[in-house]
């Protein structure tokens, strides 16, 4: 069997799980088009225009959300399965959208982004699960990638929806994703290292089939796949509890090769959230309004969307070549320079500065920016920190550092505004700039390379 053939049905799993991911971007890129209809003295809302203190609320609850679908749908991800967690997800997400049209007041809205959030939290700790555990090693860090070129995907389709529809027409449009990715979702099979560990061997031998796209016969597996079988099993073995010891305990996670993974994922949830990507998204187009661009806000908006998805390939495309590592690297240095350029032009537009003959500094440095963030520092952390930690304590470390990014997200995007105050525009810019090359530093110190490695041989580099 060729190597493209044995690999599609994981890429058919890929594509239909992160059907909800464009649900997810499709969340996060809606306030930034949005939030210039409800600040409007036409604002849409019964209870009239939204003020700084209600647009921080409704911003930032999306991450609080996330919080705490990560606790909820990590719990489920190993009492009920990958699948049927995946499926939950899918609930929520469909409320949030729903809710938005029928939306009287800015309470509403914070619901519906609560509900949004708590589906986004379920997203970014069980599909780097799923994708782990039914791929391969040479095609784990490409199907790992997709979580956030759907992502990014989605949050381009709210920047165009919202540049031509009202904000109630775009959540009824965006909310038939949810429905698509149930219906696509339902028939795919659970992770075969889930199955294994539930000791259901006969179910894990029907989905490794699957994914390595061979078909059932009364015949013994062919043999890599009857090696990986067998590898499937000593790893569950391996890892297996003691009787007196039934769950994950605290001493598993201080384990010096668990605490080590711990901490190299938190930093890199750090880096993801501090290098102040995802933070400027949900603020795309009031940030183009105060930087003196001469591009209308949501036309600046929707060309940032398409720099990012290019950027999301981009990573998907040299993940496998270049290495994670690298990438980081570069991704986190680029990131810092961007932000730089940036900074300096919204300063010196501050001050007075004739800045008019370099008005597409604007739009080419934050372009710049989330393209080459894209490349690394908003896309490799979830395929690391899958990668890196112990399949026994997969699930809880994975649960933790996406608990952390979260928090990190919730506090960046709430105090937004009031860090613009207070720092100036400029001021944030350099900040996020001097976290980027902090983060570029310590990649290039404390992670190790996971490119094509096995989980086992990953483990032991730890």
């Amino acid at each position: 069997m060729d190597e493209s053939s044995a690999t599609r049905n994981q890429y058919l799993a890929a594509i239909c799980v992160n059907i909800i991911s464009l649900s997810h971007g499709g969340f996060c890129g809606w306030t930034s088009a949005s939030f210039i209809e409800l600040l409007s003295p036409n604002s849409p809302l019964k209870a009239g225009p939204l003020d700084n203190y209600q647009l921080g609320w409704i911003g930032s609850l999306l991450c609080a959300g996330g919080a705490l679908g990560t606790i909820f749908f990590s719990w489920c991800a190993d009492k009920i399965g990958r699948k049927r967690s995946l499926l939950l997800i899918g609930l929520p997400a469909l409320l949030g959208w729903w809710i938005i049209p029928f939306a009287q007041n800015s309470l509403h809205l914070c619901l519906a982004r609560l509900l949004g959030g708590f589906g986004g939290g379920g997203i970014f700790s069980v599909i780097p699960l799923y994708i782990t555990e039914s791929s391969e090693d040479k095609s784990r860090g490409i199907l790992g990638t997709f979580l956030i070129v759907s992502c990014n995907t989605g949050i381009l389709l709210a920047f165009i929806l919202g540049n031509f529809f009202t904000y109630s027409a775009v959540a009824w449009t965006l909310s038939s994703l949810p429905l698509l990715f149930i219906l696509c979702f339902a028939f795919l099979p659970e992770s075969p290292q889930y199955l294994i560990n539930q000791n259901y061997i006969k179910e894990a031998e029907k989905s490794l089939r699957y994914f390595r796209n061979v078909k059932y016969s009364k015949h013994s597996l062919p043999l890599p796949v009857q090696m990986e079988m067998d590898k499937l099993l000593d790893r569950a073995q391996s890892t297996e509890s003691a009787p007196n010891e039934p769950h994950v305990g605290v001493k598993d996670l201080y384990n010096h090769k668990a605490r080590k993974a711990f901490l190299i994922g938190v930093a890199l949830m750090a880096l993801n959230q501090f290098c102040g990507c995802f933070a400027m998204i949900n603020y795309t187009a009031s940030i183009f309004e105060q930087s003196g661009s001469s591009l209308s806000p949501k036309i600046s908006a929707i060309i940032v969307g398409v720099i990012q998805l290019l950027g999301s390939c981009a990573s998907t495309l040299l993940v496998e070549r270049a290495g994670r590592k690298l990438l980081l690297v570069i991704s986190s240095i680029g990131t810092g320079i961007g932000l730089g350029c940036l900074g300096g032009y919204i300063y010196l537009n501050a001050i007075g500065y004739d800045t008019q003959p370099f008005a597409w500094i604007p739009i080419a440095s934050f372009s710049f920016t989330i393209f080459i963030g894209c490349c690394g520092v908003l896309t490799l952390p979830f395929v690391l920190v899958s990668e890196i930690m112990p399949p026994k304590i997969r699930s809880s470390g994975s649960m933790l550092c996406t608990l952390c990014m979260w928090t990190f997200a919730f506090v960046l995007i709430k105090y937004l505004p009031l860090m613009s105050a207070i720092m100036g525009m400029h001021g944030m810019m350099f900040f996020f700039a001097s976290c980027s090359l902090s983060g570029a530093l310590f990649v290039i110190g404390f992670v190790p390379e996971t490119k094509g490695k096995s989980i086992e041989t990953i483990l032991e580099k730890l």
